[in-house]
């Protein structure tokens, strides 16, 4: 059996439409060059005709030299009672001058008579003439079956026709398209199994998620004769997104064998995935599978004693398989155990009668009377565990900073700050506008730092989360923040706590500085 499945990446264009994404042209050259190194087999990066950005991005792209990936450009059949060599949109592609040109048609009866207003029959060449068009002119041509799930329930006569249509105009590869993500995976695989009984071309899937089941389906569609998979790489995308090659990927290649990436680069999903949400500044999600922080993190004692006896007992990978890393959580159900485990990460010498054991240990249970909690924070701990072992130094001191807040004009920053900090005796002085005084606060920092340490230029703040501890003393209660933060390969998390919410903050952005700048320079 064939276990190749060409992986079709459509971050750039499909996933460019979630609501809150917005690309550069220098965030599309990133993920075209960071996809490419990852073996992912086919970009899709848009229309050159549909917006100057992408004009600019196909102009650039030509000039890189992709070493596995072939980029597509993306684009419809031919507009009703228009000659496809007349059609503007369809000869705006061939401006993108890549091999390969993915066009969608429409598989729906519904569609056809509906919404876009023409006869069956001309639906009908309007796939076979442009798909013709592109073939004639040496491309690479996947068709995507657009609604072809819903057409299909509702026609499928004419829906399997559509296909035809594209096989007759030369179709490389044809894509079943759940384009509203309504179907369930028992449809998508009895449908499957149908087509790729008629069909002698290649198969692909793509899957949308709003009933949450677009990896379902996409795995369904492979086991079932599909071996071409479309989606975003963490799954955004219209709507409930798209579905998410992450996880698809690992699903198919670690857990079934299936082809999807060169050998050695599965143990780089994690690492990828994190680009991918550092350059379109979007938090990924601590429970997305195999990449999320919280993919492998053990926090129950029977489940963290399990996983140390045999890892298998609690986890369905190992989680070096996909670049992923085993945590075991700082809670109350941890116990000693657990931080000795902490403890010896930072210096496996130390025992646990060391007296410095205990010292930690009662340093512990005095912040979680604060209000610090250290489950989720474990950079915060790691920091606490350096400073009683001597192995923790200050990169900078804080003379003083002062934040302004306003009501802003529409489309102005609501706060500004100002912060002199000291270096190894040296005075540095800055300030910065931000949405907010916290983010004013951390880009004042980092603005006053990088003069010092310039490899925080590709660190920054991820996810910012507030807990009110004691709510009963209102706008006087204390406040947990915990801060995320990434330079896109590492994710750590720093905890900071006050009954000022600047303060708490402040305490968890040093932390979070100081922890990268040990890991840099020790």
């Amino acid at each position: 059996m064939n276990k190749k499945v060409a992986i079709f990446d459509s971050s750039l264009r499909d996933g460019a439409q979630a609501e809150g994404i917005s690309f550069s042209v220098e965030d599309k050259l990133k993920l075209l060059e960071l996809f490419d190194e990852h073996g992912i087999g086919y970009i899709e990066a848009g229309n050159p005709g549909s917006n100057p950005k992408d004009l600019e991005f196909f102009a650039r792209a030509k000039t890189i030299q992709l070493k596995q990936a072939r980029l597509t450009a993306f684009g419809s059949t031919r507009r009703r009672d228009v000659r496809v060599e007349q059609d503007s949109n369809v000869q705006s592609l061939l401006l993108a001058d890549t091999p390969v040109i993915a066009i969608f048609g429409k598989s729906w009866d519904f569609h056809v008579t509906d919404i876009i207003g023409t006869t069956l029959d001309e639906n009908l060449a309007m796939i076979r003439e442009t798909l013709a068009f592109f073939k004639a002119r040496g491309k690479e041509v996947v068709y995507d079956a657009e609604h072809f799930f819903d057409g299909y329930k509702n026609n499928p006569d004419y829906a399997v026709r559509t296909l035809r249509a594209a096989v007759e105009g030369g179709a490389d590869t044809l894509v079943l398209c759940d384009t509203n993500g309504g179907t369930f995976p028992s449809e998508v695989a009895t449908i499957v199994a149908h087509i790729a009984g008629l069909f002698e071309t290649p198969l692909g899937i793509h899957a949308h998620n709003d009933c949450g089941m677009a990896v379902a389906n996409s795995v369904a569609a492979v086991e079932n004769g599909a071996r071409h998979v479309q989606g975003t790489y963490i799954g955004f995308g219209e709507r409930c997104g798209n579905a998410n090659l992450s996880t698809i990927i690992a699903n198919l290649g670690v857990k079934r064998g299936y082809e999807c990436l060169p050998p050695n680069q599965y143990r780089h999903i994690t690492r990828v995935a994190r680009h991918v949400a550092a350059i379109s500044n979007v938090a990924l999600s601590e429970r997305m599978p195999y990449v999320g922080s919280s993919a492998f993190a053990h926090k129950g004692g029977m489940h963290i004693d399990g996983v140390n006896k045999a890892a298998r007992s609690f986890e369905h990978i190992d989680p070096e398989q996909v670049g992923g890393q085993r945590r075991f959580l700082m809670s109350e159900v941890s116990g000693r155990r657990m931080i000795l485990d902490k403890i010896w990460e930072v210096d496996p010498a130390i025992t646990k009668d060391d007296p410095v054991t205990d010292r930690i240990m009662k340093r512990l249970k005095e912040m979680e009377h604060e209000g610090y909690q250290f489950e989720g924070a474990e950079s915060s701990f790691e920091l606490i565990v350096l400073k009683h072992l001597g192995k923790y130094r200050s990169f900078f001191d804080l003379v003083h900073f002062r934040i302004i807040g306003e009501q802003p004009a529409e489309g102005e920053y609501s706060a500004s700050a100002i912060i002199k900090i000291k270096v190894d005796g040296k005075d540095e002085i800055t300030a910065a506008e931000g949405d907010g005084p916290v983010h004013a606060l951390d880009r004042a920092l980092r603005k006053a730092l990088e003069t010092f340490y310039p490899e925080l230029a590709n660190a920054h703040l991820t996810d910012y989360k507030v807990r009110v501890i004691n709510g009963k003393d209102a706008t006087a209660a204390k406040v947990r923040v915990l801060l995320q933060s990434s330079d896109g390969d590492a994710v750590w998390t720093t905890i900071g706590v006050s009954t000022d919410i600047i303060e708490a903050s402040w305490l968890a952005l040093v932390d979070s500085i100081e922890y990268k700048l040990l890991k840099i320079r020790g």
